[in-house]
C-alpha cells in the first residue's frame, strides 16, 4: 500500500479469495478440533475404565480441543463481514485468504498436538495423579499454537480493512486502447 486514493483492481476474484479464507479458517480449525476431541476422547474413555472418579479432570483436553473450532468460527465471521462491500479489492481478498489459512492451519496443528498429548497424558493421569499439572501445561502450550494463528488472522484482517480504505476500486481493468485481435 503506497498511498491514499490509488486505483486498484476490484474483481469478483477478490470475493472468491476472501470467501476461501473464511472457509479455510473454519474447515482447518474444525479438523483440528475434531481430531483433538476424538484422540483425547479415546484416552478419556480408557480413563473411565481405569479410574472412573478422575473423568471430570480428565476431560480437559477434550474441552481445549473444542475451543479450536471457536477460533476458526471467529476468523470466518470476521472475514465474512467484509465480503460484499463495494470497496472490497483484490489486495483485501488475498490478505483475508492468507489470514484464514494462517488461523485454520495453526488450529489444525494445535488440534493434532492436543489430541496426542491429551490421549497419552490422560492415560498416564489414570495411573499417577502427579501428572495432572504437567498435562495441563502441555495442553496450554499446544492450545497457544491455535491462539497464535487467531492473533495473526486478526492482524491481517486489520491490514485488509486498511487496504479497503486506502485504495479506490477500479472495475473493468482493461486499459488496452489498441485494436487487439485474438487468434
Amino acid at each position: 500500500m503506497s498511498g491514499s486514493g490509488e486505483p486498484i483492481s476490484c474483481t469478483p476474484a477478490s470475493a472468491f479469495f476472501g470467501s476461501m479464507g473464511a472457509a479455510s479458517a473454519l474447515i482447518f480449525a474444525n479438523l483440528g478440533a475434531a481430531y483433538g476431541t476424538a484422540k483425547a476422547g479415546v484416552g478419556v474413555a480408557h480413563l473411565g475404565i481405569m479410574a472412573h472418579t478422575k473423568i471430570m479432570r480428565g476431560i480437559v483436553p477434550v474441552v481445549m480441543a473444542g475451543i479450536l473450532g471457536i477460533y476458526g468460527l471467529i476468523i470466518a465471521v470476521i472475514i465474512q463481514s467484509s465480503l460484499g462491500l463495494a470497496k472490497y479489492n483484490n489486495y483485501s481478498g488475498f490478505i483475508h485468504f492468507g489470514g484464514g489459512l494462517a488461523g485454520g492451519m495453526a488450529s489444525l496443528a494445535a488440534g493434532l498436538a492436543i489430541g496426542v498429548v491429551g490421549d497419552s497424558s490422560v492415560r498416564a493421569y489414570g495411573k499417577q495423579d502427579k501428572i495432572f499439572v504437567a498435562m495441563i501445561l502441555m495442553l496450554i502450550f499446544a492450545e497457544a499454537l491455535g491462539l497464535y494463528g487467531l492473533i495473526i488472522a486478526l492482524l491481517m484482517n486489520t491490514r485488509a480493512g486498511a487496504a479497503m480504505e486506502a485504495f479506490k476500486c477500479v472495475y473493468g481493468t482493461n486499459t488496452n486502447t489498441t485494436n487487439t485481435t485474438w487468434a
